[in-house]
This record gives structure tokens, sequence and C-alpha cells, in this order.
């Protein structure tokens, strides 16, 4: 708890400095802003960003920083230093959040190319999911894994945690569209039904798989498609939402039951079996099912553009690979300046 609410803090001040203007100051280079907005310089009261005060937009796009970062914890709670968490939290949010989130939301090289990413699919889900896979590997098992059982101190909590999560996705989610309208509307409703359907999933497969359904199962697998539903929300109608639920479902059940133990790797909360791959999932499930009679210009394959199927390959790959490399980077900066990880 003192983890994720000191990554809260630290995120939030990092981005009003400098990480708000890296991600969103107007630039010429498409991979990442400037320091024109260094401590929200130029930014005023009257302000305005679309239709809504510049300072609304700011506040909003820090939780999505904030809550990158604090995905990321869930893949080594119990055994990082408290100190290194710190250092890694600032150093992340500049050199791997930032440029992500410039290329997808700023006008970076996503955007240019025509990626779609409504809520964070690249930025949110890929980028934390894959970081948290490298720190994982990084910091190594926790003692005893593999050995004994390491479920959710209580499942009770942990239900509870995934009704305030879906809740609060509602905000993320709908509140992209940055207006009252019917994108909103629509974002709103396929999230709740993509959430649903996963959680139905989730519980059916493991039903079927492991013998019986449980309690975490179905919480889990809401969580895969609040993920999987993300950067398609504004994008998608019922049916492809629907879809996309179905699989999330199914994958994150198969990345938390079966590639995890198969690897050989401890991420405790499974970021990156559900945020990863829910993530890259949604990503590419928005090249295919992106519908313009939600959102005009947004033309999935099944709609008869192939060509934004390969985009969004493309922006997932991009996404992995800088994650991958550039997380790598921040651990190792982060084991010299704190003297260890674990």
């Amino acid at each position: 708890l003192a983890m994720t609410l000191v990554a809260y803090c630290l995120a939030s001040v990092v981005w009003v400095g400098w990480g708000y203007s890296l991600a969103f100051g107007e630039s010429s280079s498409p991979i990442i802003g400037n320091l024109s907005h260094l401590f929200l310089n130029g930014i005023t009261v009257n302000s305005v960003s679309g239709t809504i005060p510049t300072l609304i937009f700011v506040l909003f796009q820090m939780t999505f920083a904030c809550i990158s970062v604090a995905i990321i914890l869930g893949s080594v709670v119990d055994r990082m230093k408290f100190s290194a968490w710190i250092i890694f939290t600032v150093l992340w949010v500049t050199i791997v959040y930032a440029p992500v989130c410039n290329w997808a939301w700023g006008g970076g090289w996503m955007h240019g190319i025509g990626a779609l990413d409504f809520a964070g699919g690249n930025v949110v889900h890929i980028n934390a999911g894959v970081s948290g896979l490298i720190l994982a590997l990084f910091i190594g098992k926790r003692k005893g894994y593999g050995k004994e059982p390491m479920i959710p101190s209580s499942v009770a909590f942990t239900a509870l945690g995934a009704g305030l999560l879906w809740f609060g996705w509602f905000g993320f989610n709908a509140g992209s569209e940055l207006a009252a309208d019917g994108v909103a509307a629509s974002a709103f409703m396929v999230t709740n039904t993509a959430a649903a359907i996963a959680g139905l999933s989730w519980l059916f497969v493991e039903w079927k798989v492991a013998g019986k359904p449980t309690l975490l199962g179905l919480a889990s697998g809401a969580i895969a498609g609040l993920v999987g539903i993300t950067p398609a929300a504004g994008f998608v109608s019922i049916g492809g939402a629907m879809v996309i639920g179905v699989v999330a479902g199914a994958l994150g059940y198969y990345g938390v039951a079966v590639l995890k133990h198969k690897l050989g790797y401890d991420d405790s909360l499974d970021a990156f079996g559900i945020h990863g791959l829910c993530g890259l999932w949604g990503a590419l499930a928005t090249g295919l099912f992106a519908n313009p009679a939600v959102t005009e210009g947004a033309v999935g394959l099944f709609y008869g553009n192939p060509k934004q199927a390969w985009i969004q390959i493309l922006s997932i790959v991009g996404t992995i690979a800088f994650s991958a490399i550039a997380t790598t980077v921040v651990v190792l900066l982060t084991r010299v300046l704190a003297g260890g990880l674990r």
C-alpha cells in the first residue's frame, strides 16, 4: 500500500513538473515532446484543450501515468526495496511512459501513421505489462514461489478492488472522449459489456479446465475484459466489444494459469498476463473491429480497411520493443542508484 501511494504521489509531481510537457509539448520530433510546459509553464486558468480547460486535461492524463506505474508494482510486490521503487518510479514515468504517451496521444509517430488507441492499450497496458515482466525478471522470484500457494491474503478484498476498478474504468474509457456525447456513451456501454462477458469467459474456462469456478477468476476475468476494451472503447460497437471480451477472458486465464508457469517467471499480480497480453489483444482487435458508425474515420479490417490491422501491429511491436529496452535501462540505473533492487 505504501508503494502504491508513493507511486501516485511521485508520478503526480513528475507529471506536472516535466512529464506532461515531454508527452504533450508541441514538438517537431516524432518520438518526444519538449520542455515548453515545464512545471505547467504557459498553462493558465483560461487555457483550453478542445472544449475543456487544459488544467483538467493535464490532471486527467496524469491519472494514466499514475496507474501505469502502479500496474508495474503488481509484478514485484513483496520483494523490491522501497528506496529502489521510488527511484524506479521517477525514472520510468520520465523515460518510458512519457515518450509512449507522446507517440499515441501527443502527436508522435503512432498518431502520425494513424494508430488507434482510445484510452491506453499501448500507452498504459502493453507498456506497463511488458515493463512489469522485465522488472520481475531482474528481481527474481519470491521465496517459496512454486512450492507453496500464493493466493491473495483476502479474496474478498480482491473482489472489492475489482469492483472499484470496474467503476473507475468508466471514467478512463468514457472520459477519454473529453466530451459528454454519443461516443462517450458508447464507450461507457462497451466497456461494461466487455468486462461482464470477459468475467464470464474466464469463469467458464476455469470451470472447465480446473474443475471449479472461483471468485478470484471471476474478478480477474472482468479486469482482463476492461484491459481488452480500453484501446477500442471509442471505436467499436457492442458486437466487437463482446468478441473482445470473450477472447480477453480466455487469454487472461491462459496467461495466468499456463504461460506464467511454462516460462517460470514470478509476476505477483499478473501485470503481464492480464495487462500485457490483454492489452495486446485489445490493440490488435481495435484494428479488426473499429466501426466507422461509432467514430467517423476509424475503420477496421472487418469494415473494409485491412491497412488498419497492420498499423495496429506496428504500434504494438514498437511499444513492446521500446518498453522492454527502455525499462531495462531504467532498471539498471535504479540498481546502481539504489544500491540494489531486492
